[in-house]
């Protein structure tokens, strides 16, 4: 029986990195690219089926490359003709994840109301955006959370994601520290937003193995962190003849 289209790949993209200009650079783990419709559907069912069981059962050697090609319902030799083993799904799935959040977060810092909420509300808000893809992608911590550690490839996907994620905080935190009379140069700028991910991200991926009402509580947390954190570094940053509007009690 193959697997219902429950997975957050409706229309595939393939798992390859798109940003040229973050480092470390990680190719596709696809032994080869899906060029007809058919084969990109194909494709797109193996690595849904495969999230299905990570999720369910974790990563671990009850989850084998023919328990996946079973649940995607396609013969074995058809899933080795796109991954030459379990691992490349692995590191395709978390490829397509953090592509996708990739595009969520650049919509909301570059285009959406990451740009005009205050410092506060653009945190709250980011905080909540990545809790929730967490939440709609189960797969993407049962993978990380499982393996990341000792896998290196793994380490590299999470690595170049942490690269665009603090370019994005470092370019909105620019932008709301001019506007509130704070003064920081890019140096400043990219440390804070290192610290940001760094804390919040490993935070969040806490928060994502905990019961409901728990890890509700330390999203909400890593929310006021990170708000008191960037308080004191734009107090401290902010000029003596302007008042830093945004940062009044």
């Amino acid at each position: 029986m193959g697997c219902e289209d429950r997975s957050g790949f409706p229309g595939l993209p393939l798992p390859v990195m798109a940003d040229a200009t973050a480092a470390p650079s990680v190719t596709s783990p696809l032994r080869r690219q899906p060029r007809q419709a058919r084969s990109q559907e194909r494709v797109r069912r193996i690595l849904a089926a495969a999230e299905e069981l990570f999720v369910a059962g974790g990563v671990g050697s009850t989850t084998t490359t023919n328990a996946i090609a079973a649940r995607a319902g396609v013969p074995i030799g058809s899933l080795y003709q796109f991954f030459p083993d379990k691992g490349a799904i692995l590191r395709s799935l978390a490829q397509l994840y953090a592509e996708q959040l990739h595009e969520l977060l650049t919509a909301f810092f570059d285009r959406g109301d990451g740009r005009t909420l205050s410092l506060e509300a653009s945190i709250t808000a980011a905080v909540a955006l990545t809790d929730r893809f967490l939440r709609d992608h189960p797969g993407y911590p049962a993978i990380f959370l499982d393996v990341q550690s000792a896998t290196p490839e793994l380490l590299a996907i999470e690595e170049e994601a942490d690269v665009r994620l603090i370019n994005h905080w470092s370019g909105l935190i620019a932008l709301k520290a001019s506007a509130e009379g704070s003064h920081l140069n890019a140096e400043e700028g990219h440390l804070i937003a290192y610290v940001l991910v760094k804390t919040v991200g490993h935070l969040l991926w806490l928060a994502a193995t905990q019961e409901q009402g728990r890890r509700e509580r330390l999203v909400a947390e890593c929310g006021d962190l990170a708000i008191a954190y960037l308080r004191r570094r734009l107090t401290a940053a902010c000029s003596p003849h302007q008042l830093c509007q945004a940062l009044d009690p």
